[in-house]
C-alpha cells in the first residue's frame, strides 16, 4: 500500500504533472486521517465548495487511515529517533508515517521534504518528488 501525503493529493487534484506517472493502477493507494483533516482545513478557508466537492469524491475512492492506539505507537518511535540525532520535523508529518507503519505501508508519496527526515528513522520508504 501506498500513502498520499497531503502536498501528492493537492498536487494530484490540481492536475500537476510531476505527479502523474508517480503511481501506477495496480497499486493500492490510501491517505490518512491526518491529510484528510489538513485538505478540509485548507478548503474551509478558502471556502471553495468546488474544490471540496473535488476533493470528497477523490475521498469516495480511498481508504483513510486513522490516528489509532497503534499509529501512536509508531509516531512516537519515530520522535524518539529523530529526538535522538538531533532532528526537529512537522509534528503532523509524523503523525502520518506512523499511520503508514502502523497500516503496513510499504511508501509515502510525497514533495515534503521532512519525510526524508523521517525515512532516515524508520521503515517506511519516502518517495519525493
Amino acid at each position: 500500500m501506498i500513502i498520499l501525503d497531503t502536498s501528492f493529493v493537492i498536487d494530484y487534484l490540481r492536475g500537476s504533472e510531476a505527479v502523474r506517472d508517480i503511481i501506477g493502477e495496480d497499486e493500492e493507494f490510501a491517505i490518512t486521517s491526518i491529510t484528510y483533516h489538513e485538505i478540509l482545513v485548507g478548503l474551509k478557508r478558502k471556502k471553495s465548495r468546488k474544490e471540496e466537492k473535488v476533493f470528497r469524491r477523490f475521498l469516495s475512492e480511498l481508504r483513510v487511515l486513522p490516528f489509532d492506539e497503534e499509529a501512536a505507537e509508531e509516531s512516537s518511535n519515530i520522535v524518539a529517533r529523530l529526538m535522538a540525532i538531533g532532528r526537529e520535523v512537522n509534528a503532523l508529518d509524523i503523525l502520518i508515517a506512523g499511520i503508514a507503519i502502523a497500516n503496513g505501508a510499504e511508501k509515502i508519496v510525497t514533495r515534503d521534504a521532512d519525510f526524508g527526515e523521517i525515512a532516515k528513522v524508520s521503515d517506511v520508504e519516502v518517495i519525493l518528488y
